[in-house]
């Protein structure tokens, strides 16, 4: 990933939540573009290229999945499993990023290939250090593979 720009994808249908995580990766510099989906419909749509989409030039694929679970039309659990089903996408990072601390959800989540199953704090200065830690993580000192 040296040098190239990285593309977060986000998706989040509270948008109290992803504005906070969008002010927060841009204070951090963590990435250089951040794609906000607020419905897991509209997520899968962009990840399978789908509709309007379908260009690769202008639909990149993210370099990272930051996934709540509860989503309208399609719940966070589905689009996990959909894209970790898919060969051209299941390589890519998903981490879910939740209020929910429910065992079943971790378990289904991790059920589903999730690589990362992470709880909101409550706090902002907490949030904004899980955020900080997780972009120097994920995008800063994880190697991926070619997508």
């Amino acid at each position: 990933m040296m040098g190239e720009p990285v593309l977060v994808m986000l998706v989040e249908d509270n948008i109290d939540h992803a504005e906070l995580v969008i002010r927060t990766l841009e204070d951090h510099r963590i990435a250089n573009r951040i794609k906000h989906f607020s419905d897991g419909q509209t997520a899968l749509d962009y990840l399978m290229r789908r509709g309007e989409y379908e260009n690769p030039e202008t639909s990149p694929r993210p370099h990272v999945i930051l996934l709540d679970l509860r989503l309208p039309r399609v719940d966070g659990l589905e689009v996990l499993r959909i894209a970790k089903e898919d060969p051209e996408v299941q390589k890519i990072p998903v981490i879910v990023l939740t209020t929910s601390e429910a065992e079943r959800d971790v378990a289904r989540a991790y059920d589903n290939h999730v690589n990362s199953y992470l709880v909101k704090p409550v706090g902002f200065e907490e949030f904004s250090k899980l955020m900080n830690d997780l972009g120097f993580y994920w995008l800063g000192w994880n190697t991926n593979p070619q997508i």
